[in-house]
């Protein structure tokens, strides 16, 4: 959980009432769905997951991002029976974990969408409000990829803005519209060097999304570290997330999703997030899987 506090930023508290738990979700109406799954027509998909490969459970799951360790640790036991293996899984802060996060990831001002305080919603066994609970049925949509690594990864430190967005749009001949899943391919694919300023979207890229309506964003390189501005709050957790109520898929890998685009030269596509059914989170794993 983190805290931010500013004034004239992209807001959805109070929009769709005092007991919402969607946020954004809920600019995917029924004529959303059925115009994604119209965007299914050559039956061929792709994942946006990253792969993981778990490692035995010897370390803590919390190990430090300087250690090369798998987000997923398993312990497999044989009792002459039926092989077991019982995991722990680590989805925030983690480099290698394609996970969904819920809107009580963020807290502003000490409290959560659309103004709870955080002590009610943070307990000692759970998350008592806005939590992965709003994802049971799961979400399908209509996602759009905007490739902004045509030509290889974005610069160090690299601002992504509005300008960047519509370039894309035009480059690709498809528009991103209210309800949609907007997918961001800056082309950072894993860790990068400590030292190594990454790109990140910026505020002016945020109040774009607020503006077009996006329900959901997915981004391969979401905040910038160090960040774009300092002065400001992080503008997709802090705003994105903690302010337009609008649900997080944080490293997703996108390069396989890139590859089929260009070779069918569409760019937008039937998604759907299907996350394990597990109430009182502040996130969960997902596997986003891209339908054209």
């Amino acid at each position: 959980m983190a805290d931010t506090s500013e004034t004239d930023l992209p807001d959805n508290w109070g929009r769709w009432g005092a007991d919402d738990e969607l946020g954004t979700l809920n600019l995917i109406t029924d004529q959303v769905r059925a115009r994604a799954a119209a965007e299914a027509r050559t039956g061929q998909w792709v994942s946006l997951a990253q792969p993981i490969t778990p490692s035995a459970m010897f370390f803590s799951p919390f190990s430090p991002e300087t250690v090369d360790a798998s987000p997923v640790q398993q312990m497999v036991s044989h009792t002459g029976g039926p092989v077991a293996a019982d995991l722990s899984v680590v989805y925030h802060h983690h480099w290698k974990s394609t996970h969904l996060d819920a809107l009580a990831h963020w807290s502003t001002d000490g409290q959560v969408y659309p103004g709870r305080p955080r002590e009610q919603v943070v307990t000692p066994v759970g998350i008592t409000h806005a939590s992965t609970a709003a994802f049971a049925a799961g979400i399908v949509t209509r996602g759009v990829l905007l490739d902004l690594a045509v030509e290889g990864p974005l610069p160090p430190g690299y601002a992504v803005t509005s300008h960047d967005f519509e370039q894309a749009e035009k480059r690709q001949g498809t528009q991103v519209g209210s309800g949609d899943a907007l997918v961001v391919r800056l082309g950072w694919t894993g860790r990068a060097p400590h030292d190594t300023p990454s790109p990140g979207i910026s505020m002016d890229a945020v109040r774009w999304m607020h503006r077009r309506g996006v329900a959901i964003v997915a981004p391969d390189r979401g905040d910038a570290h160090p960040p774009l501005n300092p002065d400001e709050p992080s503008p997709l957790h802090g705003v994105a997330l903690g302010r337009m109520a609008m649900p997080l898929i944080d490293v997703p890998q996108l390069d396989d999703l890139a590859a089929l685009c260009a070779r069918l030269k569409r760019y937008s596509f039937l998604l759907t997030v299907a996350p394990p059914r597990i109430h009182d989170l502040t996130g969960v794993p997902v596997n986003p899987i891209a339908m054209f």
